[in-house]
């Protein structure tokens, strides 16, 4: 009796607690948050311009998500590749049909030099072809994202 009723209740909580599967409007990932308050992309580039790191909500349009299993995003950038958005602690993963959505992200934004190591495994995540892969021979400056909630707006 002790093990039916754990696996009921086991049942009933990952239907209470899953994450969505599809990124529609309203869907929310990791912590629920509101759209009020969020900058746009351009201002926290300005922000970390001067600024060692940023705290708080950015909105804009995701260009690419990890092909394996959602465990990282970009966001589209003025100038640039994009941001690269990861996940705090890895608690949630993004669906593929992600990309193209508009968000809203909650979380803390430095600037950050990414490994040729990291850079290749992002590109593998990404799909990339091995001679894509094997040009990447320098690490790089960008932006990263840490979230701790994403909200689908669009």
């Amino acid at each position: 009796m002790k093990l039916l009723m754990g696996g009921v209740f086991t049942l009933f909580s990952s239907f209470l607690f899953a994450q969505p599967k599809l990124a529609v409007k309203g869907a929310t990932y990791g912590v629920v948050i509101k759209d009020k308050a969020a900058i746009e992309v351009n201002t926290l580039e300005e922000k970390l311009a001067t600024a060692a790191k940023y705290t708080g909500k950015v909105k804009g349009t995701i260009i690419s998500v990890c092909e394996k299993k959602g465990c990282w995003m970009k966001l589209a950038q003025t100038d640039g590749e994009g941001i690269m958005i990861r996940f705090k602690d890895y608690k949630f993963f993004m669906p593929q049909n992600i990309v193209g959505k508009d968000v809203v992200l909650q979380g803390t934004a430095t600037n950050t030099l990414t490994s040729v190591e990291m850079l290749r495994h992002y590109a593998e995540d990404a799909g990339k072809s091995k001679e894509e892969i094997e040009k990447i021979t320098s690490p790089k400056s960008e932006i990263e994202f840490i979230a701790t909630g994403v909200l689908v707006t669009n």
